[in-house]
């Protein structure tokens, strides 16, 4: 259950960090509700995750899928482009989440 808990955490978080843009300094009324209702709920859901999973594998997990998915958002969404390096080293981010999620014993406590 941890695992879906962290699934719906990172989900969550990148939702609230795609308005955060469009919440325009906290400026427009629904996307700062919908900034401060998921960091809110994505911050709970991780807490649960932590009673089961290690902080740093899941920190790790959360930030390296997030990064990912955040500059996904940013180039269909907000027009934003990548680079060669900035690829490679989302490839490497993806590539080191998977190696911790895979090979490592590292997740569980």
């Amino acid at each position: 259950m941890a695992y879906a808990y962290l699934s719906i955490a990172i989900v969550l978080e990148v939702i609230a960090t795609g308005a955060l843009k469009s919440a325009d300094g906290f400026t427009k009324v629904v996307p700062s509700m919908v900034v401060l209702v998921g960091y809110g709920a994505a911050f709970w859901l991780l807490s649960i995750c932590l009673k089961t999973l290690e902080v740093g594998f899941t920190y790790a997990v959360w930030s390296g899928v997030g990064i990912a998915l955040v500059a996904t958002i940013g180039v269909i969404f907000y027009g934003e482009t990548v680079d060669l390096p900035a690829i490679i080293g989302f490839t490497l981010i993806i590539a080191g989440v998977a190696v911790l999620g895979f090979f490592s014993d590292a997740s569980l406590h």
